[in-house]
């Protein structure tokens, strides 16, 4: 009987320690925004701001853009994630700040690279442009704001590996 208030006392102190390590490996607070852009080609989005830590006030803005990748090599090369990856719609002022390099992203693959930004109001901000491909589709996102590059990267990556948008861009893809 004596054994029964240690195990207790274990099994509280082993949930207080996953406790705190989830919430040290929790993503940043992101709330979902309204899709800020006007209607292209594509169907809107999901956008989404950081409230709090060193993401504060990166904007994430994902949607998928079904029928639009080489099928063959998907995302090859920066060129393309210039072209694909919804930077203009931010600023069409954005220029590289070095080569981008190959990211998995919601179990795809394909490229991320950052870029330096003139916004409207003469602001300077960082963003960082992810494209991914499944089959013959893409998966672009594109993440902005004052911070540092490797912040913005590292915001974009956290809200793209939550389960929600996980579950969301599976079902987006019509992946199986």
């Amino acid at each position: 009987m004596r054994r029964w208030p240690a195990i207790f006392a274990a099994v509280l102190l082993l949930g207080a320690l996953a406790g705190s390590a989830a919430i040290e490996i929790a993503p940043p607070d992101f709330r979902e925004i309204a899709w800020p852009f006007p209607r292209d080609g594509w169907p809107a989005g999901r956008a989404f701001r950081c409230r709090g830590g060193k993401c504060e006030g990166i904007e994430i803005y994902v949607r998928p853009k079904l029928g639009f990748c080489n099928c063959d090599s998907g995302v090859a090369d920066d060129d393309e994630v210039d072209r694909v990856s919804d930077l203009d719609l931010i600023s069409a002022r954005f220029a590289p700040l070095s080569p981008g390099e190959p990211i998995r992203a919601t179990d795809m693959s394909g490229r991320v690279r950052a870029y330096e930004l003139q916004m409207p109001d003469e602001a300077r901000h960082t963003a960082v442009g992810i494209a991914v491909s499944y089959r013959c589709d893409l998966f672009v996102a594109v993440a902005q704001g004052a911070a540092a590059a490797g912040d913005v990267q590292a915001a974009a990556a956290g809200l793209l590996e939550t389960n929600e948008i996980r579950r969301w861009v599976q079902s987006a893809m019509q992946m199986r």
